[in-house]
């Protein structure tokens, strides 16, 4: 399995596209809004470019893809406006992996700026936007050529499936039946990942640069979203017991992500040492509340039915892991396993406090 052409949502504007189910990360996104806009805002008033480096790591496509790129212009205008400064011209780079849906990026291009420049009521300078697919676990632009770089809900993915979990049997993450080895495989992966990831920024960042970067992290005091996968495995082991799929294809798939806690992100980021943290803090979703349903937009019944709660959960789910376990198992296996996935989900999600755990920082590029 190629991870970087399985490792992107569901393409195109469907049902089961990811721009039709990314609420959540829409949500999460608004939450973080201030601290953005006040991450650029300064990283403009101490740098004072006349041309201004803006990239956003793991863009996606939908609805989101321009939300930060729109918020982060406008920051910088409004600041301008108030110091009757002339606008910089904005360079804006939008990266994901090669699967990606680019061409419906391209496409919705001409109406973003349409529509930004009629809300910035303004003469906003130039505007320059480049694609930029590649992993960000790798070195995507020239030293010194950003000032603001942000990801969202991105991070927790790694950038290979850690080696030597071979006994993970029958999960297809680490559980806490899973074997010591296991977790520790993990989480050295996510930590060699983290500093690469963060001295590849370092980089490409200007001295003062900032870096803004949201992920789902874990909290033990909740149940978090590695147990949507063990969900997922409960399907798949279902179909071992019934003869549809090999044993042997579930033990040998493992899904390339890790949700760190807070205390690793920390501990990596000063290990690393090329940033001084602004902030770096956690919030939690709740799925199984109903308040915190109705604040998120999301439907307000419990789901008694499959097309209820449980269903808008399953959606958003398949838009984020089915290409990743289409890439291993084929669309037929793929198909059934989130046919009886949402049956599971559907009986367990009433039961379970499940809370999704964001990590949220905001870093400066030290002066060197």
């Amino acid at each position: 399995m190629d991870l970087k052409q399985v490792i992107h949502m569901n393409g195109g504007d469907g049902e089961e596209g990811y721009a039709n189910n990314s609420l959540l990360q829409r949500k999460v996104i608004s939450l973080t809004k201030s601290i953005r806009d006040e991450a650029i805002t300064n990283v403009y008033r101490n740098t004072k470019p006349e041309s201004i480096g803006i990239a956003d790591l793991g863009c996606s496509y939908g609805a989101n893809t321009f939300l930060v790129v729109a918020e982060a212009i406008k920051a910088v205008e409004k600041f301008c406006q108030e110091q009757k400064q002339k606008s910089p011209e904005y360079k804006v780079f939008l990266n994901d992996l090669p699967g990606n849906d680019f061409n419906n990026v391209f496409l919705s291009y001409d109406a973003f700026k349409k529509n930004l420049i009629s809300e910035v009521k303004n003469q906003m300078g130039p505007l320059y936007f480049f694609g930029a697919p590649g992993s960000f676990y790798d070195k995507l632009f020239p030293n010194k050529s950003l000032h603001f770089i942000h990801s969202s809900y991105s991070l927790q993915f790694l950038s290979k499936v850690p080696e030597g979990i071979d006994n993970n049997k029958g999960h297809i993450y680490w559980a806490k039946t899973s074997p010591p080895n296991v977790l520790k495989a993990y989480l050295e992966q996510y930590k060699a990942d983290l500093s690469f990831f963060l001295k590849c920024r370092a980089e490409e960042l200007v001295e003062g640069g900032c870096l803004v970067v949201t992920l789902i992290g874990e909290d033990p005091a909740y149940m978090d979203c590695g147990y949507i996968w063990e969900i997922m495995s409960m399907a798949l082991n279902d179909m071992v017991k019934q003869g549809i799929i090999k044993e042997e294809k579930v033990n040998s798939f493992n899904i390339p992500l890790y949700y760190p806690s807070l205390a690793e992100v920390k501990k990596e980021i000063d290990t690393q040492g090329s940033f001084d943290i602004n902030y770096l803090e956690t919030s939690q979703v709740n799925f199984a509340e109903l308040d915190n349903w109705d604040d998120l937009d999301f439907t307000s019944k419990k789901p008694q039915s499959l097309k209820d709660g449980g269903y808008n959960l399953a959606t958003s789910f398949k838009a984020i892991a089915e290409p990743m376990l289409t890439g291993h198992f084929g669309e037929s296996v793929t198909k059934e396993a989130f046919n009886r996935f949402l049956k599971h989900l559907a009986n367990h999600m009433p039961k379970d406090k499940l809370r999704i755990t964001n990590i949220t920082m905001s870093l400066t590029r030290k002066l060197v």
